[in-house]
């Protein structure tokens, strides 16, 4: 009973999807020069609506606490996209027969997914300088998704995804 606990409690963690960030930038960005942001005008996130108003606070709140402004003459630019993506299960079942007599052999073994494909959604945020280099800056976010989470659930991981994004804005430059 003590061994099926623990891979219970493994199980259980092992399966929460955690947001995970990969992020890059231009070397040669002065990221002490930008104070004041904004979205573009023609901003299409792939999300809807509701999702992309909340990502967009979410946002908004971040930044303005990390001492950004929103500004109609931005520094800079935001762009973000958004695509969905079906993970296929990896947990199989190996059924497996085989048998011998005599020297002859033989066997057969068939893996029967387990579960279902999970949903992953990849949004990618851009910041973009119109004014010099363009593209200086950016984090791409994948993580689990779900289509039928409430709205606090969204609204929570909309918050883990932007903290988990602008953790790397502005990068550690090493001089």
């Amino acid at each position: 009973m003590k061994y099926f606990s623990i891979l219970l409690v493994a199980l259980i963690v092992s399966s929460c999807a955690p947001v995970r960030v990969h992020y890059d930038y231009e070397k040669t960005t002065d990221f002490n020069s930008y104070k004041t942001y904004n979205y573009y005008a023609d901003l299409n996130t792939g999300l809807s609506e509701l999702d992309t108003k909340r990502l967009l606070d979410e946002l908004d709140n971040a930044l303005q606490s990390n001492g950004y402004a929103l500004s109609e003459t931005p520094d800079f630019f935001i762009d973000i996209k958004s695509s969905e993506y079906q993970e296929a299960a990896r947990n199989n079942v190996g059924v497996g027969v085989g048998g011998t007599g005599g020297r002859v052999g033989g066997g057969v073994s068939i893996g029967i997914p387990v579960g279902q494909n999970k949903v992953n959604r990849q949004i990618v945020f851009e910041f973009v300088d119109e004014n010099k280099n363009g593209l200086f800056w950016q984090a791409v976010s994948e993580s689990s998704y779900s289509q039928n989470a409430s709205p606090e659930k969204r609204e929570t991981l909309f918050n883990t995804i932007v903290t988990k994004v602008l953790e790397g804005f502005p990068p550690e430059t090493k001089n």
